[in-house]
């Protein structure tokens, strides 16, 4: 009987400690109290790439978000969508966002990579998930500061397939240069107010009930003179550390509506399965590893010439 006693004893203090840290996770918030507004003065890059685009201005400039462990993967994506190609007469260049890493080791590895790729934009902010909007503002901040004269710009994920054929093909029907702005559009989307939640956001952070209209961060596209539209409004937002609806924010506030890119979906947040015919009609797709990055794009390339059944 004394056992079992201790043994509830024991069970009743580890749920109250548990149900105490959960409702006191909020005094540890880093958002709580006066709203944080994003500061545009991030000290200068630490990085650089190899490009003057006054002299020879892309087309269309791939901005990826990676991490410093994902070498590989940017070798990956340097040998497929993201090497730089001609398409219908239009260059399409790839360049990848980093933040730092408190590892001098790793820091030294960066740098090298960056000498010998010329493709890696970073400055310096812990390169962290929930810095992810520092990241992109720092994309913007470059795009607006060294390649106004790109036409358009793609800001993306490193576990993404983009079909850069069928996107720059799509961008030459649209026609629209200035401020125009395209993805996966997210139009009636809510805060989740659930603790330990990947996307929490709280009411000190994001007080109201609705998020403006945004575009997935897994990949949209933008006109180039939006990069320095949305990185001189950004300090007049409130800051919030999910980055697309930072974006949204600052898209409300300089009121550039979102726009569908095509009448059918080209933009899969969620996946899509493989299959040619499938991904020559798209844009961009998530969750794809590294090795079927490689494969779908030897399938994808291999069948340019190549008719699909009309479905």
């Amino acid at each position: 009987m004394a056992y079992m006693k201790m043994r509830w004893v024991y069970i009743s203090l580890v749920v109250l400690g548990v149900f105490c840290l959960f409702y006191n996770l909020e005094d540890l918030n880093p958002f709580k109290g006066e709203p944080v507004i994003f500061k545009n003065e991030l000290g200068d890059f630490l990085q650089l790439p190899d490009i003057d685009c006054g002299q020879d201005p892309p087309f269309l400039v791939l901005l990826v978000a990676s991490s410093h462990e994902q070498r590989f993967v940017r070798l990956v994506i340097r040998s497929t969508w993201g090497r730089e190609k001609i398409i219908k007469g239009k260059r399409i260049k790839t360049f990848f966002l980093l933040g730092t890493s408190p590892s001098k080791d790793i820091s030294r590895e960066v740098a090298k990579e960056s000498q010998k790729f010329r493709d890696i934009i970073q400055k310096d902010f812990t390169d962290v998930y929930f810095n992810l909007t520092l990241k992109t503002m720092m994309g913007m901040h470059w795009i607006y500061r060294f390649c106004p004269q790109t036409t358009f710009v793609m800001k993306t994920d490193s576990d993404m397939f983009v079909n850069i054929y069928y996107l720059t093909e799509l961008l030459l029907k649209k026609n629209r240069t200035t401020r125009f702005f395209t993805g996966f559009l997210k139009l009636n989307e809510y805060p989740i107010r659930r603790r330990f939640n990947k996307w929490f956001v709280s009411k000190y952070e994001y007080p109201w009930d609705k998020y403006p209209p945004f575009c997935s961060g897994t990949g949209y596209v933008f006109s180039s003179d939006v990069a320095g539209e949305v990185y001189r409004v950004a300090s007049s937002v409130p800051f919030i550390k999910l980055e697309d609806v930072f974006v949204g924010l600052c898209l409300k506030r300089l009121k550039i509506r979102l726009e569908e890119l095509h009448s059918e979906q080209t933009f899969f947040p969620e996946g899509l399965p493989f299959t040619t015919c499938r991904y020559k009609k798209i844009v961009a797709s998530h969750h794809i590893r590294p090795r079927d990055i490689l494969k779908y794009w030897q399938a994808l390339e291999g069948s340019l010439q190549e008719e699909c059944p009309d479905n």
